[in-house]
């Protein structure tokens, strides 16, 4: 039997353990991963390899979960002011911030020199340059700063979709751009229904978000329009002749189910339908990227 002392010892590494895995926020990195595989198996016309697939996936977490964790290491003091990151480990002091840039900055290269030797260099490169993008760019400059900045700061998270394909090819090609322009256009639509749930929050830490700097109108009027460009570019994926039957009536149906749920929410822009918005959206792209998977197995 464990003494009380190994028992606290055991309880208080675990904290540890699990403080440091939430500042990865594994749910975003849930999501970037789901972007990533489809394109390898598009790119190859069918499953491209267990190792590579493993490498792509472990390196994208590690690099994604480095940079939210450097992201919280910037942000910490704008967390402790909003209820909804105020319980995150640094402003909570379950971490210590030097610990934390360090972690962060420890698994970006981790993941640069994973991706570079079992897949190629331009995929680590392109893995590395979202991390970069997403703590200089999206962080540092553009949130604090303008109500633009998940449009342009968006880029970091569509980065994935071409790096699956640059793990294959070892090159970008019009497939991987479109997949990654659909995803640039669909983070808008889906961050900004998040900010209308939490708009006192960003209000409360300056952060210039939509809501709070434009109001909820604009808000929604902007959803309902990035939720078309997304649909489009989603259509725009079965001209290049890569994608067939499957993909384009799935495609179909779930930008139709997207489109209406928007105009919904700008009919009724309540905080319930608002967090409704952002839940459907992430089923959305998981689904539309899964029939990316799957139709080159159909075909």
């Amino acid at each position: 039997m464990s003494s009380p002392v190994t028992a606290g010892s055991s309880a208080r590494r675990r904290a540890s353990i699990g403080a440091y895995i939430r500042l990865t926020k594994p749910r975003v990195i849930e999501l970037l991963l789901v972007t990533a595989v489809p394109p390898m198996i598009l790119a190859e016309g069918g499953w491209p390899g267990s190792a590579l697939v493993a490498a792509v996936v472990v390196g994208g977490a590690l690099a994604a979960g480095g940079a939210n964790t450097i992201n919280c290491w910037l942000e910490r003091d704008r967390d402790r002011l909003m209820r909804r990151t105020s319980n995150r480990p640094l402003p909570q002091g379950e971490v210590e911030p030097g610990r934390a840039l360090w972690f962060g900055i420890g698994l970006n290269v981790i993941a640069f020199v994973l991706l570079a030797a079992v897949a190629n260099l331009l995929a680590a490169a392109l893995t590395l340059s979202a991390t970069l993008f997403y703590v200089f760019v999206y962080t540092l400059w553009l949130k604090p700063r303008t109500v633009q900045n998940i449009v342009i700061g968006g880029a970091a998270g569509a980065v994935p979709a071409m790096v699956g394909w640059a793990a294959v090819r070892g090159s970008i090609a019009l497939p991987a751009v479109l997949l990654f322009l659909l995803v640039f256009m669909w983070t808008p639509a889906h961050f900004w229904a998040l900010a209308l749930r939490y708009q006192d929050d960003y209000a409360a830490a300056g952060i210039p978000m939509l809501p709070v700097v434009r109001g909820i109108e604009a808000t929604t009027r902007q959803i309902t329009a990035y939720a078309m460009y997304t649909v489009a570019c989603s259509f725009a994926l079965t001209a290049t002749g890569d994608l067939g039957r499957l993909y384009a009536i799935s495609a179909l149906v779930l930008g139709v189910v997207f489109t209406y749920r928007a105009f919904a929410l700008r009919r009724d822009p309540t905080p319930e339908r608002a967090i409704g918005f952002f839940t459907l959206s992430n089923v959305y792209l998981t689904l539309l990227f899964a029939a990316v998977a799957l139709d080159p197995f159909i075909g």
